[in-house]
């Protein structure tokens, strides 16, 4: 319950942190914060997950007496309160990194509760104390996969690494769609945080597209309505600049970046 606690608390404040507004020193804003809560709570679960799993190995080796009726009180008052916060927090667990790591921590102790309350009731009717042991071996190795997940999740986004979801090549083939467009190079794409995914490009076009503005205005819409990114920063050239020397294609090996490579 204490953990729960200390998840709660700290994703409540990455989230208060993230409101405030983007300054000159921060110019995206503080919405990293709700990241790197989100990793600290994955990281806390990791922890909880090994000293449930050591203390289940201690009490194999050395059984103690499990009092049934204290245990019970306790896990029906902790249930109760983890699917208090679930019920809150289930809104938001899809849309923020940080909201899972607060749910999966409330998850993961309900699902220690109810697990509790079963191996007491076992122990009360049969006098088995080793399965709270092996209770709580299972609670741990429940936990430690879904943790991984989160925390690869969250290390994605610090090392601005692309979103899950987002298909480069897809991308890179909507833009060289774009009538006019002859070549596409130095696309990045990342996201800050949960749901807010940047990109930014260099379009070389035709010298004699009539109209660079509309040929910007309709890479900004395709981007949008084909793979729902809104945060672009869009170059055009007529030549390529120095950056296209080092655009590598999709697979990263060889593959043309452009239609001037696929033509060479």
């Amino acid at each position: 319950m204490f953990t729960d606690v200390a998840a709660l608390a700290i994703a409540l404040a990455a989230i208060r942190i993230a409101r405030r507004p983007a300054d000159q020193r921060r110019t995206f804003g503080y919405h990293r914060f709700e990241i790197l809560a989100a990793a600290f709570n994955a990281l806390l679960l990791f922890g909880v997950a090994g000293y449930i799993l050591f203390e289940a190995w201690q009490r194999w080796r050395q059984p103690e007496e499990v009092q049934t009726t204290g245990v019970l009180v306790v896990a029906a008052l902790g249930l109760v309160v983890n699917l208090a916060s679930m019920w809150m927090l289930r809104s938001g667990k899809d849309a923020s990194l940080n909201v899972k790591g607060a749910y999966l921590e409330v998850w993961s102790d309900m699902l220690g509760s109810i697990g509790v309350i079963a191996g007491a009731l076992v122990i009360r009717v049969t006098g088995w104390n080793w399965v709270d042991s092996v209770i709580a071996v299972a609670i741990g190795l429940w936990v430690l996969p879904r943790t991984w997940v989160l925390l690869k999740d969250t290390l994605n986004i610090l090392l601005e690494g692309v979103p899950e979801g987002i298909d480069m090549a897809a991308v890179r083939q909507s833009l060289l769609g774009l009538p006019g467009v002859l070549g596409v190079h130095d696309l990045h794409v990342w996201a800050v945080t949960s749901g807010r995914t940047s990109l930014t490009v260099h379009l070389v076009h035709a010298p004699d597209v009539a109209a660079p503005a509309d040929l910007l205005a309709r890479a900004r819409e395709v981007l949008a309505a084909d793979h729902h990114i809104t945060h672009t920063t869009v170059q055009l050239e007529t030549q390529p600049c120095a950056q296209a020397d080092m655009a590598v294609g999709p697979g990263g090996s060889g593959e043309p970046a452009s239609r001037e490579d696929a033509h060479a």
